[in-house]
């Protein structure tokens, strides 16, 4: 498709101009909005007001008003392993060895080789920094032009599933490919988007088994000077102990939105444990990642150490500090004062913080899978140089396809990068 003609009355007309749109001597009228700029409103409103499930209609009219032969929308599944199509009818497709998965696992455009002289331009679904899908847009030929409004659909729909999925069950559906248990519903509920970041930095994480979770949860969210983070770990796997976690995640965000400092933060979420969960406890760390300069400041309450992650190394007890009794009752016992411990991160450091779920596991021979293994495995996530979510990724798969994709525990990990501009 060309570029579009300069609009009526839009032009930089000369002195004493008496052209379409102008005024009078002098004067410019109001300019009229192209033809491309009608289609980004028309899209807008119409995405507005659609139903989640009417959105692949909406992609099609898109399609047809730009010239497309048609446009498909894509949803990943819940372990990102399938991309599952919106409408029903395009076949599911495979994110490590399809184009389309391609384009999900790089974040970036992928073309793609149809027969009868086609091609489909893939292109990832994201909003802000968590992956959602991608769509994939089929004509004879595509130009830079078409390529751009394939992109400007893509934003308006990484945004408008987002903003529709809370309110609705069909993305839901449409993204499980078995029955999800009530306590794995739960906790589902209460957690934020996989991925969040900007410009400074960048938190994802994941949990396993997918369908199964118990009492693992993560949360994370982001200030304009800090990254906050938690992720938690409930005694038992049961629906006691997800509520143990729903517990713990709103004691967490309630002391956070209030400014509490760390000590004050996690002792607020032992207290409500203690006082209406006392047969119940909660191992975590909650931590805070300075946007500016990299200083993480964190608490671990019995937890796991976190990993610091280097040039694709893991260095050897970077992170390790002596860990505090787990949140609730033990810890009120205790009469514990929360120590804080403090690390400078240099720029492009990875920090991973795990449940002991992860290191618990056991090989096919029985033996437990084990701190250094789990280390071998992320040097090799991490060493292609994918992005964090890629990486992480790659790292759960990896431990599930040893485990045969089945776990005895809650396996959940969070990968946090600080990147600073200018950072590679």
């Amino acid at each position: 498709m060309s570029s579009q003609p300069t609009e009526p009355g839009a032009g930089n007309s000369g002195p004493g101009s008496t052209g379409p749109g102008s005024t009078g001597p002098g004067k410019q009228g109001p300019r009229q909005p192209g033809p491309g700029e009608q289609l980004f409103e028309q899209l807008l409103a119409s995405a507005h007001a659609a139903a989640p499930m009417e959105l692949p209609a909406l992609a099609q009219r898109f399609a047809e008003a730009v010239g497309l032969d048609r446009i498909d929308v894509y949803l990943v599944d819940l372990q990102q392993r399938c991309l599952v199509p919106l409408a029903e009818g395009p076949p599911t497709l495979d994110v490590d060895t399809s184009a389309a998965g391609s384009a999900y696992r790089a974040h970036a455009l992928r073309v793609e080789e149809l027969a009868q002289g086609r091609i489909v331009a893939w292109l990832p679904l994201i909003d802000g920094a968590e992956r959602l899908g991608v769509i994939g847009a089929t004509a004879a030929v595509i130009d830079v032009a078409l390529l751009r409004r394939c992109r400007m659909l893509a934003s308006v729909m990484a945004m408008t599933i987002t903003s529709k999925r809370a309110s609705s069950d069909s993305f839901a559906r449409r993204t499980r490919s078995e029955s999800m248990q009530l306590p794995a519903e739960m906790l589902r509920a209460f957690l934020p988007p996989r991925t969040i970041g900007n410009s400074h930095v960048i938190s994802t994480a994941v949990l396993e088994p997918a369908y199964e979770i118990g009492g693992d949860a993560f949360d994370h969210s982001l200030t304009p000077s800090t990254l906050h983070v938690a992720i938690l770990d409930a005694m038992g796997h049961n629906l006691a102990s997800g509520l143990t976690t729903a517990v713990a995640l709103a004691g967490c965000r309630n002391a956070r939105r209030a400014e509490a400092e760390l000590p004050e933060l996690v002792d607020t979420v032992q207290h409500a444990l203690a006082g209406w969960l006392p047969e119940q406890f909660c191992t975590g760390i909650l931590a805070q990642l300075d946007l500016a300069d990299g200083l993480l400041r964190w608490c671990n309450c019995g937890h796991p150490p976190p990993l610091l992650i280097r040039d694709h190394r893991v260095l050897d007890r970077a992170l390790e500090r002596p860990a505090q009794p787990p949140m609730g009752t033990p810890a009120l016992l205790a009469d514990v004062e929360w120590q804080v411990h403090e690390e400078a991160l240099q720029p492009g450091d990875r920090v991973l913080m795990y449940t002991d779920g992860v290191t618990e596991l056991r090989t096919g021979g029985g033996a437990e899978f084990g701190l250094e293994r789990f280390t071998d495995s992320i040097i090799r996530a991490t060493a292609a140089g994918e992005p964090a979510p890629e990486a992480l990724r790659q790292l759960i798969h990896a431990i599930l396809d040893r485990q045969d994709n089945q776990l005895r525990d809650d396996a959940t990990l969070l990968l946090l990068e600080w990147r600073p501009p200018g950072t590679r």
